[in-house]
């Protein structure tokens, strides 16, 4: 084998005047784990699709090893609409199911009393190997497992009905069991839940080939990674180790670089600090925090200095003792019941952390919570000094026309965020939003653009109780620290839909997990300790993923 599955040298790649590689040079080993992490628009897709030869560099060499196999899950992954899910997913492993099908025809025909023997001997000799080589008798239970694994649709679904986040974990299952040599995967944490995306770590850890991963997920590049590419200006920065260990090592780095850095190094600093801190410390955070509302809706009240190159969340109107109570909550749609029986109470300065595979109802929920939706049976109660913060996930009413600053700002310099004034143009950046990106129109935006432009609609209302649908997904890892500080910052209430475990961990005070069969699970305490409490309840067997399962609906 070669001495390195990919060579770059000297490469430089620009789109415009947008400088994405500067004159880098990397090898890559074989078997090697990188995690690729930078900012928003630092061009990490456009670094994978070099690898995977679908884009050239601009000058320089970028090769990968001669009879080296690559493959790649691209953010909007194209599959054959000719074939169902099943098909699609087969396309993966065509040579080895020919060779199982080709060996039956062969064992049949030594059952012909004209039969050549020793040439169908010598052939089944060949087609044995390539099979137990390839592990080709466990085939069919190899495509079950990672099917269920990652949630797929049913193997007979049409594949052009499929959602953006079913088409991603059809191609990912697709990718997986080809096992290329190379195998590059764009946010391959996107659109699975916590238990798929550990289901994911443990494969790739076992995975022969060399893995390239551009993600935001955290504990993913804690476990799996064993180098961290961070890509910033056109730069490329290999740390050796896991996240936790690029996050020392970059500290440190940033000392050195100085004060210019300042604020960046001061959000390393605190995620750092609850890197090194223990479960035991955590809890006691998290405890703290729900029992120090007055006290940080009276800091909030003062006046506070504005930094605008961070998140914002405005402080909204005091909160009462009454924020959500829901009782008996059952809501079901045509045969299927989605939530069955729910009963919570959300304390003042909760942050909760909502969890479960795609479909379960986490939507339905918060169109429950805002009046759009009502329950079935059940009841649900929402304080009176409650102000609710929320956009709806599929953001109809946004005009395509219009650009991303009009959009936000309804074209003013000067935009109210809650109860404070502040220049537009700077609250929009802080989401990631900077310069020429301000002017694109809302109608092209892709899907971690709108995500991050529903985030600063959302936070812009000034509510006591915020309503968060997947704020976390396509974020950069710097974008998620800023908004992870300025949540445990706000006096007042969230609930937020991820599947980030990092950010879960790290913000949430309570969890409500899906836990199949319309169940819900109310949790005092982070993600972590939620799946230590599963395990503890329902046996290690929970915690492997299986495609989501629901009540019947019977009504008399």
């Amino acid at each position: 084998m070669a001495q390195y599955i990919y060579t770059m040298v000297r490469a430089r790649k620009a789109h415009g005047d947008k400088v994405i590689l500067d004159n880098v040079t990397l090898s890559f080993l074989p078997g090697a784990k990188i995690g690729v992490v930078g900012p928003n628009g630092a061009g990490k897709s456009t670094v994978l699709q070099i690898m995977a030869g679908m884009q050239q560099p601009s000058n320089g060499e970028a090769t990968l090893a001669p009879d080296a196999t690559v493959g790649i899950l691209l953010q909007e992954p194209p599959l054959n609409e000719n074939l169902d899910v099943r098909g699609n997913v087969e396309e993966a492993v065509k040579p080895l199911r020919d060779a199982l099908t080709r060996f039956e025809e062969v064992s049949a025909a030594m059952g012909e009393p004209d039969a050549d023997f020793d040439a169908l001997m010598a052939e089944q000799g060949e087609l044995m190997e390539v099979i137990e080589q390839n592990d080709g008798w466990e085939l069919d239970a190899r495509i079950e497992q990672a099917m269920d694994a990652l949630r797929c649709p049913p193997g007979d679904a049409d594949v052009t009905v499929l959602s953006g986040g079913e088409r991603r974990r059809v191609a990912l299952c697709r990718l997986l069991l080809e096992a290329p040599d190379l195998l590059l995967l764009d946010e391959p944490t996107n659109h699975l839940d916590a238990e798929s995306v550990a289901w994911l770590e443990q494969h790739l850890e076992k995975y022969a080939g060399t893995v390239v991963a551009v993600t935001h997920d955290r504990y993913f590049l804690d476990n799996v990674a064993e180098w961290i590419l961070e890509l910033d200006r056109g730069r490329a920065y290999p740390y050796e180790g896991n996240y936790s260990t690029y996050l020392e090592t970059k500290a440190a780095r940033l000392q050195v670089e100085g004060a210019k850095d300042a604020k960046r190094a001061k959000r390393l600093k605190d995620e750092l600090e609850w890197v090194r801190s223990g479960a035991k410390a955590r809890q006691a955070k998290s405890k703290a925090r729900l029992a120090r509302y007055e006290e940080m809706a009276a800091e909030a009240d003062k006046f506070r200095k504005l930094d605008f190159e961070e998140i914002q969340i405005p402080p909204g109107p005091r909160l009462g003792s009454v924020v959500v109570e829901t009782s008996k909550l059952t809501k079901g749609f045509g045969d299927r019941v989605l939530i069955d029986g729910l009963s919570f109470t959300l304390p003042r300065n909760g942050i909760v952390g909502v969890v479960g595979p795609n479909g379960a109802g986490k939507t339905t929920l918060f169109k429950m919570l805002v009046g759009e939706e009502k329950p079935d049976e059940g009841e649900i109660k929402v304080g009176e000094t409650v102000k609710l913060s929320y956009v709806e996930q599929s953001r109809g009413g946004i005009d395509p026309k219009k650009t991303l600053w009009e959009v936000v700002s309804d074209g003013l310099d000067h935009i109210k965020v809650g109860n404070v004034e502040m220049p537009s143009r700077a609250y929009i950046a802080a989401f990631g939003f900077k310069g020429h990106d301000q002017q694109k129109l809302a109608g092209v935006l892709s899907g971690g653009e709108r995500n991050r432009l529903n985030l600063a609609l959302t936070l812009k209302q000034g509510g006591n109780l915020l309503l968060l649908d997947e704020p976390t997904n396509d974020l950069d890892v710097e974008t998620l620290t800023s908004l992870e500080s300025a949540l445990l910052d706000f006096p007042g209430c969230a609930v937020v839909v991820s599947h980030d475990r990092w950010f879960l961990d790290r913000v949430a005070t309570h969890i409500l997990a899906y836990e199949g069969d319309s169940k819900w699970f109310w949790f005092e305490g982070n993600f972590d300790d939620y799946e230590k409490n599963k395990v503890e309840r329902l046996g290690q067997e929970a915690t492997r993923p299986h495609r989501a399962t629901y009540r019947k609906l019977s009504r008399d």
